[in-house]
């Protein structure tokens, strides 16, 4: 609560302007909480000229002061999870300045030529309009949302996913879309506006974080059906207490029936619903993620089906060392330190593994060598090194090495066919062969064995899926590997399903397959081929890296670009959602609680039996219901940290949620009332005259 407490502090003109009950209409629970406030200070400034006691007119005034404290924290809630989006709007505001732009008047050509020999013009970011084509050389704003239609250049983006690490954008592509706000670094593009002006991603993310554009979601939109009509019985009971207790000249006054529809209506939940959906937005924006509706975080809480791209997913992406098989009985360790030696120099991430996995093995390797470095081209597909002494050693396809091992002329047929068996079991796998060879001076050239490289795992995919598996999703592996390399990969993941040699269309037709047995299903993606599936998803999270066709088809963007994220979108939905729950059933709980405090109060004195509900033995009937009243205000304030943070989730069926939410959420929500309203009514009764 102390962390918030400058949120809350900045929170208040805004939960006051919030009161307009222009405003306030659009939350029937807390807009009947407003009227009921306004009547009671009605009553309270027209008690003095009706002859009202000192003490009646006290008590009517403090309800009047608590029911309008009352609608202030339920704004104040919303006000303070609104609050949250400022600073990063202001951010944002801040990369929407306005640029010249290099306007070509007329493009007729994909090449550096047609956009030097073009004509023209400086113009204003703001006049851009779509479809118009601009030049970005090094050092300038990209002036608006685009594709990148010639050209390839270093962007740093870091004003919008916050990565300080320039990324690169080129034509032609999946990685062609620029994002209006972020500077070219290096050389110079060509960039087609795709967006209109004040509709562009920052536009709408600033829309979005401050929650301007938030729309209610379709269960919160039931739920608020729902509180609404419960409020509307209420108000019906407590209207027809009135004529009932007349018949015992013990009419209650209508400070104290409004007193008792506040306390019965779901306040609670009616006052945290807004901030609760506001904040799981707020989340995703605290990851980098981008939801373009509540609806579709709320739609990610109910997902069933994940559709993951084993590369850069499931997989590291790029291909690792994972064994060295040494042949012809050779030793495993000379096999490693000499493709270690061979890839000191090589700077590609295979190279690097190799490296990284004979250090892991224990194998001794030097940082640098003494030697010709020998670097790999694609005309002789291998590399290595030449020492000194006059030693060779290479790695690299197996058909290149042969061919270099057989200009010896004295390398043994049994042993080349060693290798190559070696060669084709990790092919048939799914893995890619790299053969190391050796050749000295007055010595046979040495056919030392094969490097496997694979597409490795990422550690800790499998726990993460198997805690999906327990929330009763379904993960599904997409990939373009033969059927043979997909299952081995499924099977080290712990994937329950995957599809091989995956085209766009089979992408598509898997989803409604999905979708027609009632599952909803969530995806990934970042090319043009992937915006029809990314469109059909309940769930699309386009990355920020891919083209504008798939930012636009999702209903979500990630600007870091990772698809794993897609696990962490799922849970903070399914968060979203145990949320709401608990304080729903909170929130009721507590509506049941109070009646022990209030109808007692209110009608002991006329019917004795209700005395045996009076279980808390409350100072007077003045006292219980102010208690009451106060405690029902205090109690929105103490969960608003709650609704905010959101409660924490934790992998399980849906049963057992359920079950978790009614023993501590539906028990506390019984209990914390008795105490806090005892409480607070040992406070009230030292004052004179309750």
């Amino acid at each position: 609560m102390t962390a918030l407490t400058p949120q809350i502090v900045a929170g208040l003109p805004g939960a006051f302007r919030k009161l307009s009950p222009r405003q306030m209409w659009r939350n029937p629970v807390m807009f009947i909480v407003e009227v009921g406030a306004a009547l009671t200070t009605a009553v309270a400034l027209a008690q003095p000229l009706l002859g009202g006691d000192a003490a009646s007119i006290a008590f009517t005034w403090a309800i009047a002061a608590w029911l309008w404290l009352t609608v202030v924290f339920a704004n104040l809630a919303e006000a303070v999870a609104e609050g949250r989006g400022k600073a990063q709007a202001a951010t944002l505001r801040a990369t929407r300045t306005s640029t010249l732009a290099t306007r070509v008047v007329s493009y007729d050509g994909d090449s550096d030529a047609a956009a030097s020999t073009a004509r023209t013009e400086r113009v204003a970011s703001a006049e851009l309009r779509l479809g118009d084509v601009v030049v970005v050389a090094a050092g300038d704003l990209i002036p608006g949302d685009g594709d990148v239609v010639w050209g390839i250049a270093s962007v740093d983006e870091s004003a919008i996913t916050g990565e300080s690490a320039p990324v690169v954008r080129e034509s032609g592509g999946d990685r062609s879309a620029v994002t209006g706000g972020t500077r070219v670094l290096s050389d110079r593009i060509v960039v087609r506006i795709t967006s209109k002006p004040g509709e562009t991603f920052v536009d709408r993310m600033i829309r979005l974080v401050e929650g301007a554009s938030r729309q209610r979601t379709p269960n919160e939109i039931a739920l608020n059906i729902l509180l609404a009509s419960l409020s509307i019985v209420f108000v019906i009971v407590v209207l027809t207490l009135g004529p009932i207790a007349g018949y015992s000249n013990a009419t209650p006054t209508l400070a104290v029936m409004i007193a008792l529809l506040v306390c019965l209506i779901p306040t609670t939940i009616g006052a945290l619903l807004s901030a609760i959906g506001i904040a799981g937005m707020d989340r995703l924006v605290q990851r980098n993620v981008l939801a373009m509706s509540g609806r579709a975080v709320e739609a990610a809480g109910d997902v069933t089906t994940l559709l993951m791209d084993k590369t850069g997913t499931i997989t590291y992406g790029n291909r690792r060392a994972s064994e060295f098989l040494a042949v012809d009985g050779g030793d495993p360790a000379e096999l490693g330190r000499v493709a270690a030696l061979a890839s000191l120099s090589d700077p590609t991430p295979e190279g690097k593994s190799i490296v990284d996995l004979a250090r892991e093995r224990g194998i001794a390797v030097p940082a640098t060598v003494d030697a010709v470095v020998v670097p790999f081209s694609a005309q002789t597909r291998m590399s290595g090194v030449d020492f000194a002494d006059g030693t060779m050693i290479r790695k690299g396809a197996g058909s290149a090495v042969r061919a270099w091992v057989e200009q010896d002329g004295r390398v043994a047929s049994t042993l080349l066919a060693e290798v190559e068996e070696q060669a084709d079991r990790i092919g048939g796998l799914g893995g890619t062969p790299l053969v190391v060879a050796r050749r000295s001076p007055g010595a046979a050239a040495e056919l030392l064995g094969v490097v496997y490289l694979k597409d490795v795992v990422k550690p800790g995919i499998a726990e993460r899926f198997a805690e999906m598996r327990a929330m009763g999703i379904r993960t599904v592996m997409v990939t373009g590997d033969n059927p043979l390399t997909a299952a081995a990969i499924a099977k080290e993941a712990g994937v329950d399903d995957f599809l091989a040699e995956a085209t766009p269309e089979q992408k598509l037709e898997l989803i409604k397959k999905e979708q027609e047995g009632g599952r909803l299903v969530a995806m990934t993606g970042d090319g043009t081929n992937d915006a029809p599936a990314l469109a059909q998803a309940d769930v699309g999270v386009a990355m920020n890296t891919g083209t504008s066709a798939a930012k636009e088809a999702g209903n979500m963007v990630d600007l870091d670009s990772d698809p794993t994220k897609l696990i962490d979108i799922v849970a903070i939905g399914k968060q979203l959602l145990i949320t709401r729950g608990a304080l729903t059933t909170f929130s009721i709980a507590n509506d049941v609680a109070k009646y022990f405090a209030i109808i007692p109060a209110m009608f002991a004195a006329v019917f004795p039996g209700l005395g045996l509900l009076n279980i808390m033995q409350l100072h007077s009937p003045a006292s219980a219901i102010l208690s009451a009243v106060v405690f029902n205000a205090l109690v929105i304030v103490a969960l608003i940290p709650l609704a905010l943070r959101g409660v924490k989730y934790r992998p399980m069926p849906a049963s057992r949620i359920l079950t978790r939410n009614i023993l501590v959420y539906g028990l506390g929500g019984v209990i914390a009332p008795f105490i806090g309203i005892k409480l607070i009514d040992l406070v009230v009764s030292l004052i004179p005259g309750f």
